[in-house]
């Protein structure tokens, strides 16, 4: 029970130094976490296995190499790692996942279409490349928790680890950006609809 009570950082660092159970108490740790996040977005028993196995494929080598260095923040690392690899496996089987509606957000939910035409397939290709443009005129520390929530599926809880900055300044700068991408849309009269 002692492991409870060891952080994830000396845990990492007690893997690198040769301590194959510090590692071990890591995964154990943080297993259900990751796989429940993998699971969520691959919904294959099989697949969320192989990107689970990838993904601490991916840690103990970054381990090994001594080119870890994120500073205490080994969970939002590694969801990181493990959300990369989700993509990699939606890009290689061309089907990219459309992007879940949030109460923050509903013009995400534009992007939820499964049955699409080409045309409509073009229209949703130039909303996604409109909006990406539109979040890139936003300030750098309002842009960076936008696509950390919207694009990297992160909790504001893990973004706020991320970034070093309370919950609430994180929700803050969400809720800014949200009313400037209003206030863009609409001096702009853009349509984002297809």
């Amino acid at each position: 029970m002692a492991d409870l009570h060891i952080p994830d950082a000396l845990l990492v660092k007690n893997y690198v130094d040769g301590s194959e159970a510090a590692l071990a108490t890591l995964i154990k740790r943080h297993e259900s976490k990751i796989y429940g996040f993998i699971y969520s977005k691959i919904a294959d028993r099989d697949i969320s296995n192989d990107i689970f196995q990838d993904t601490f494929i991916k840690v103990i080598k970054t381990l090994k190499s001594n080119s870890y260095n994120e500073e205490g923040k080994f969970l939002p690392w590694v969801m990181r790692i493990s959300h990369n690899l989700i993509v990699d496996h939606f890009r290689k089987n061309k089907k990219m996942p459309m992007y879940r509606e949030t109460e923050e957000f509903s013009i995400f939910s534009i992007m939820s279409d499964d049955s699409l035409t080409i045309e409509s397939k073009m229209i949703l290709d130039q909303v996604e490349l409109d909006l990406k443009k539109l979040i890139e005129e936003l300030p750098d520390d309002q842009k960076e928790v936008v696509v950390m929530r919207m694009y990297q599926d992160m909790s504001f809880k893990e973004i706020s680890e991320l970034t070093g900055v309370s919950i609430n300044t994180a929700l803050g700068r969400m809720r800014y950006a949200l009313m400037n991408l209003r206030k863009i849309i609409d001096k702009h009269q853009i349509i984002l609809t297809n």
